[in-house]
């Protein structure tokens, strides 16, 4: 086995693996430098990585991300964020969503920053900061349309006013999020940001803001939004994917590479079913290759009868049921396939390719479901990463002690999240 350093990170460079997803850490930078070329001076970037960075690896796409530039991360939970803080990442995390009562003193210990979506949530964290002794940095999260989590925009202002009116509570930022797909192509984002801006506008008349301001997500960035305010919240055009046609597709390149390898083959005469159900049978004499993969490792139970892998550099149709383990396909029409050979789900062989879009327009679902979908089992090859952007890219033109961070004294989380040891808060903003 080789081996080879990403990012300080080291991966393995083999075939012997049943599926492994490729990672380019060159195409991360790349499209963090596309996202850059579309920012206003002094945006910072907050890279969403939550769902283990949409399938790619949350650890090491973050640790690459830094040295790009990229000024802080939006996690899903607070078991992601502590991850990261275990991993040695010491850049500010957000929790986007919320946090349930039993997860909120191990995030408060580690320094990581809470969406905050209720005054009766901003009551219990209160309390619970004074009981440790704490201070927990909070994002006050605005429902200005999407309807799930956030606090209504009536009730914003009093929830302003009392965490501004707590010695425990710290505003770290005010944030929305956009409802619609197509960015600033959608007029219900238009009116989302109307709304926002009132709220904005009555919290600075009294002195309530402070933080960063945030509401653009991919598709508001590649789309045209403004005003941009402090920070923007890319996340899957950063993977190399935008949801539909959005303008600047076109320039972002894909960041997983999905592979698994021949490890039988069967020459089966016409009739013979193949899978669960024996949903497809040989019209004639073919060869079946079966693939040690399976809808836990990203190849959707969907894809049945309808997707296509890529076999030296040719198209290969599945054929049966994709099972949880394996699945099959029919290379009767491609000469010399051999076990062992690799075989290509998402990626390029050749003249061919097959993407996340295509492989989601068979299905009916998004691409960010089948990123996402490609399990533990899978191992994640890191490549490239030596030439990251310039780490002031993506970050204000300021002196670096003025660029919020954590202090190099942060440790990592210990294995025991709840041990005692108290860890520096994050800069102040």
């Amino acid at each position: 086995m080789k081996s080879h350093s990403a990012s300080g990170i080291f991966s393995l460079v083999v075939d012997a693996y049943r599926a492994w997803a490729e990672i380019d850490l060159d195409a991360l930078t790349h499209n963090l430098g596309e996202i850059r070329a579309r920012l206003n001076p002094g945006v910072r970037v907050m890279l969403v990585v939550k769902a283990d960075a949409y399938g790619h690896g949350a650890v090491a796409i973050a640790h690459h991300a830094l040295r790009c530039g990229v000024s802080a991360f939006g996690v899903g939970t607070s078991a992601e964020a502590l991850e990261l803080r275990k991993a040695g990442v010491r850049a500010r995390i957000l929790v986007l969503g919320t946090i349930v009562d039993e997860e909120a003193s191990a995030a408060l210990r580690h320094g990581i920053e809470i969406g905050l979506h209720s005054l009766d949530r901003a009551r219990l964290l209160d309390e619970l900061c004074e009981r440790l002794g704490e201070r927990a940095k909070v994002h006050v999260k605005i429902d200005t349309g999407l309807g799930r989590l956030g606090v209504l925009p009536s009730k914003a202002i009093e929830l302003l006013e009392r965490i501004a009116g707590s010695r425990n509570l710290e505003l770290g930022g005010v944030m929305t999020h956009m409802a619609g797909g197509g960015g600033m192509q959608d007029d219900f984002t238009h009116e989302q940001l109307r709304v926002f801006e009132s709220v904005l506008a009555t919290a600075r008349e009294r002195g309530l803001l402070r933080g960063w301001i945030h509401a653009a997500n991919s598709a508001c960035l590649f789309t045209g939004i403004e005003p941009q305010y402090d920070c923007v919240r890319p996340g899957i055009s950063a993977y190399g994917v935008l949801p539909g046609a959005l303008p600047g597709s076109d320039t972002l390149r894909p960041v997983m590479n999905l592979h698994s390898q021949v490890i039988f083959l069967k020459d089966v005469p016409a009739g013979a079913p193949i899978g669960y159900s024996g949903t497809w049978t040989a019209s004639e004499p073919t060869r079946i290759a079966t693939l040690p993969v399976g809808y836990n490792d990203g190849l959707a139970w969907r894809l049945g009868n309808k997707g296509e892998v890529l076999v030296r550099g040719r198209r290969a149709r599945i054929v049966g049921r994709v099972s949880m383990d394996y699945t099959s396909i029919d290379v009767g029409h491609i000469p010399g396939v051999c076990v062992g050979d690799r075989v290509t789900i998402v990626g390029s062989q050749g003249a061919e390719r097959i993407t996340l879009e295509e492989l989601a327009d068979h299905v009916g679902t998004i691409p960010y479901e089948l990123s996402c979908s490609v399990g533990k089992r899978v191992e994640r090859v890191y490549k490239g990463g030596e030439e990251p952007l310039d780490p002031y890219s993506l970050v204000p033109r300021a002196p670096a002690a003025q660029v919020p961070h954590l202090p190099a004294r942060l440790v990592p989380v210990a294995d025991d999240v709840a041990a005692p040891e108290r860890v520096a808060r994050a800069a102040q903003s």
